[in-house]
């Protein structure tokens, strides 16, 4: 499991109970802090006042719906805040009325906590990489603008394509990307030769992990790859 010192200030508009009080229970003894509303308009005059890392925000809610709520809030508010949407319905029409309605990820109840913990670190990774020009994971510094890497202050000689990697690899954090997916953002629809993609991978483990302590780059065997922050130990399972 990837490992994580990040903690998120979070706003979760929910009416049900049960729902809200598992949720907190949970994230809370992640170390993630959680301020609630029980109704939308409860939720988007919070939004709008509060500086929150995200929103788990409820579709069916009294007073206001949620894709009111999401509308409004990125009508009104100054920043964008990631807002992870949670709905029992499951078609198609209903997310792309949440991404319509300005929703940056989905997820259907009944769900896992854990993926919604990943779900929420996942969102805020982006949100960072996308706004801030130095973005920080573990000993790893990426400074967008100038596009260089420093890892425990050791500034990392990145080919092009290493970088992208990276880069592509962090903003997913923690979340693991397939093969596919790597190939896709690397050369579109472009045929590549087969051996390319892992050409690359041996290059970036090769600058970011084997002078230092411990691998951030794992692969999933058989899924695809991920950064992990860990305990400064040396994990086995890397190519």
């Amino acid at each position: 499991m990837v490992s994580t010192n990040t903690s998120l200030h979070i706003l979760l508009v929910e009416d049900q109970l049960n729902i809200a009080r598992n949720v907190a229970e949970y994230m809370e003894a992640k170390g993630h802090v959680f301020d609630f509303a029980m109704q939308g308009q409860q939720g988007l005059a919070l939004a709008l006042s509060e500086s929150y890392d995200l929103i788990i925000l409820d579709l069916n809610l009294p007073v206001m719906d949620g894709l009111t709520v999401c509308e409004q809030l990125r009508l009104k508010s100054s920043r964008h805040i990631p807002i992870l949407m949670l709905t029992a319905r499951d078609t198609i029409d209903d997310k792309v009325s949440g991404f319509t309605a300005g929703a940056d990820d989905y997820l259907t109840k009944p769900f896992s906590l854990q993926e919604l913990e990943v779900r929420c670190l996942a969102l805020s990774r982006r949100h960072l990489l996308q706004t801030d020009d130095v973005v920080t994971l573990g000993e790893l510094q990426i400074d967008r603008k100038r596009k260089t890497v420093q890892r425990k202050g050791v500034p990392l000689n990145l080919h092009t394509m290493g970088y992208r990697i990276l880069t592509f690899l962090a903003e997913e954090y923690p979340q693991v990307v397939s093969r596919s997916q790597l190939a896709q953002k690397l050369w579109g629809d472009e045929p590549t030769e087969s051996d390319a993609l892992r050409s690359h991978i041996y290059q970036l483990r090769s600058v970011l992990d084997k002078p230092f302590s411990y691998a951030m780059l794992k692969t999933r065997h058989g899924v695809g790859f991920a950064l992990e922050v860990a305990n400064g130990k040396r994990e086995q399972g890397s190519e």
